[in-house]
């Protein structure tokens, strides 16, 4: 195995997900609540994994092969005899990595996991040896959901998993594991040496990753149980010459293994249009956050642009029955599209939220096969809700605050019929009629999401009329559909979209931060 060289996994991703951790001091309920989205170039959808038993010597795959970004070899791993059940949302390709992947969701013992990028200092990335070998980001995410009952059980098991089989990088990743307690953030870093470290976040912290970070870290982590780490996150760091002992310097994770460069802090990193401390602190404000108060957050049209796949929030409390643990589930992203509930309990996935050929990786060179024709033949949540955010960006001072009371009305009236869907499913199981609560569940979900399909076409027609019958239509002037490729920060055509100031002075990005504009 060699050292990777070159400098095109050097470049910092901008295609990455982001995650809200909001502690349970902080909630309107008493709950922990964890938001997000993923951010790939990539078809998205929903999929519910049921429990399983397996056989002994069974085994399973991780790791990536010679088209990812570093190159690797798939390896096989011992399974477990039973997995949990859990529900995510898939995709179908990140940095060349086999699909179906996962930024993470929510499985029966109450555990939630976000997958968010965190690349790592350009020397760390340089000494991955190729071809590498180990799990993956995703395979982590996944493994949490099929086998972890808390979230520190999570961390454990991703320690254990580097311990054992090594990990696959794409230049650096944190994981958010959250339970009705506490969360972790835990940061797997490149270089092939098994670097990873974790931080407990409490009942009374708030934490947004974008990228993902860790700070200050104890050199004595060992004696602490409010932080892990593999055993040569620190003497690696010192070998190096990274950090010196008795500097009066602190051991901070971000510092030490992080992107190197002036601009660059664990809380302010110069990505996207919100900093970390910005959207902490905006969190904050909201407290006691409620879980309509974190949608907002994770809708915030500043992050959440053309690249969220789709928009995650799921409140995790004391004593919820496992079919009852709850999601809320945007098909696309949430600035353009509906929160859904699902729940653990639910029996089925709609096939319009199942998996389609839009955005999927091959499907511009291949035909469809032939199992995948019905439910190619049925509508596709994700393309229906991307229309409705693209007519938005026409002309957002006028309908970005149109759709957005839409979105916002659909889910408020969701959350009004969640008291007597919840109190009718809990009698039920009460009643040992558990499989009548979880087909009313299932029956609700589905007419929730097909009520939003039914919204999102209604939205289509009316903006595709209006912008037609005013003769605001614009036909393309380039040549090229596809932007500069994977990697390349895309246009976020609402950002800075304030609805306090005139629509001829609104606020856009410009060298990073906002200035003002004459815009329409």
């Amino acid at each position: 195995m060699k050292p990777l060289v070159g400098l095109a996994v050097l470049v910092p991703q901008t295609l990455a997900s982001y995650a809200f951790y909001v502690g349970k001091n902080l909630t309107r309920d008493g709950s922990v609540l964890v938001g997000g989205t993923g951010e790939e170039v990539s078809s998205h959808w929903l999929q519910l994994f049921p429990a399983a038993d397996h056989a002994p010597n069974e085994t399973v795959t991780v790791g990536v092969t010679g088209g990812a970004n570093i190159p690797g070899e798939l390896m096989r791993i011992p399974q477990v005899k039973h997995t949990f059940r859990y529900l995510s949302m898939e995709y179908s390709d990140y940095m060349g990595f086999p699909a179906p992947l996962t930024n993470g969701g929510l499985n029966e013992k109450g555990v939630a996991v976000r997958d968010v990028w965190a690349t790592n200092r350009a020397e760390l990335i340089r000494m991955t040896p190729t071809p590498q070998r180990g799990v993956q980001y995703s395979d982590m995410a996944r493994l949490v959901m099929e086998r972890a009952s808390t979230a520190r059980e999570g961390v454990e098991l991703i320690r254990d998993l580097i311990r054992d089989h090594g990990e696959a990088t794409y230049g650096g990743n944190t994981h958010l594991i959250a339970d009705k307690d506490e969360g972790w953030v835990v940061w797997e870093l490149a270089g092939g040496r098994g670097l990873w470290a974790a931080e407990r976040l409490g009942a009374s912290q708030v934490r947004a990753l974008y990228p993902g970070y860790i700070g200050d870290f104890p050199v004595d982590f060992a004696n602490s149980s409010d932080f892990m780490g593999s055993d040569n996150i620190v003497t690696f760091a010192v070998e190096q010459g990274w950090w010196r002992p008795g500097s009066g310097e602190p051991f901070n994770i971000f510092k030490v293994y992080g992107p190197q460069g002036p601009g660059y802090t664990e809380r302010d990193g110069g990505f996207k249009y919100m900093s970390q401390a910005a959207l902490e602190n905006a969190t904050l404000a909201m407290a006691p956050v409620s879980e309509a108060g974190l949608m907002e957050r994770v809708r915030d049209h500043r992050i959440a642009d053309d690249e969220a796949g789709y928009g995650q929030v799921v409140s995790l409390r004391e004593g919820v029955d496992p079919d009852m643990l709850r999601v809320w589930i945007a098909p696309t992203g949430s600035v353009a599209s509906p929160f859904i509930p699902w729940w653990l309990g639910g029996q089925s996935v709609p096939p319009e939220f199942g998996q389609h050929r839009y955005l999927t990786t091959g499907a511009s060179s291949s035909f469809l096969a032939p199992d995948f024709q019905l439910q190619e033949a049925s509508r596709f949540a994700g393309r229906i809700f991307k229309r409705v955010l693209y007519y938005m960006c026409s002309a957002p001072a006028l309908f970005f605050p149109i759709v957005t009371d839409a979105l916002t009305a659909f889910e408020s009236e969701s959350a009004r019929d969640l008291e007597w869907v919840e109190r009718s499913a809990e009698t039920l199981i009460a009643s040992g009629e558990r499989d009548s609560a979880r087909r009313l569940m299932t029956y609700y979900s589905h007419s929730r999401a097909a009520k939003a399909l039914d919204m999102g076409n209604t939205m289509n027609d009316a903006l595709d009329m209006y912008i037609k019958l005013r003769g605001l239509w614009r036909d393309p002037v380039g040549k090229d559909i596809n932007d500069a490729g994977e990697g390349a920060e895309t246009v976020n055509c609402l950002v800075g979209f304030n609805p306090d100031r005139p629509a001829n002075q609104q606020v856009v990005p410009g060298s990073g931060r906002f200035v003002v504009q004459d815009r329409f």
